[in-house]
């Protein structure tokens, strides 16, 4: 196991990436991959699954809402402290359908003291926006991090 430098912010936002996703069955059940990680911002994928159609035969809201979700959660969690949402809001701008490959992209606007304001962008493989989500987030006690670090 290597240690993990908390000197150097992108190793923290690495670290606590993986040792959050480790945990996180919902983003693993749902194909969610991490792309990037950075401090303060994140990228994530999910391909559109048949099982994530609604009746339309496009892509379910609540998943497309689920990536954007996920992505803010990992951006707002990459300094380490366990952060979690306090409100989120998204427009959906087009449909996603079966077989895309959707990119979430998570950038911090605002961070001070508990709370911080990310956004976050959804589009398809071809770029096609498909939604944007904004997520208000508040620092709790504690660390991400729970692997044992070596001495």
């Amino acid at each position: 196991m290597s240690m993990t430098d908390f000197s150097d912010p992108q190793a923290v936002a690495m670290a606590a990436a993986a040792d959050m996703y480790e945990r996180d069955h919902a983003t693993q059940a749902l194909g969610i991959e991490i792309v990037d990680i950075q401090p303060g911002a994140a990228r994530m994928q999910m391909v559109v699954r048949e099982d994530m159609l609604n009746g339309h035969q496009t892509c379910h809201g609540g998943f497309i809402f689920a990536l954007a979700d996920s992505t803010f959660a990992f951006a707002c969690n990459s300094y380490n402290i366990q952060t979690v949402a306090a409100g989120c809001a998204i427009d959906y701008l087009a449909p996603g359908h079966e077989g895309d490959v959707l990119l979430a992209e998570a950038s911090e606007q605002a961070r001070s003291g508990k709370t911080g304001v990310y956004d976050v962008l959804v589009t398809n493989q071809d770029g096609k926006r498909i939604a944007l989500f904004r997520g208000k987030s508040h620092q709790l006690k504690g660390e991400v991090i729970t692997t044992v670090q070596p001495d």
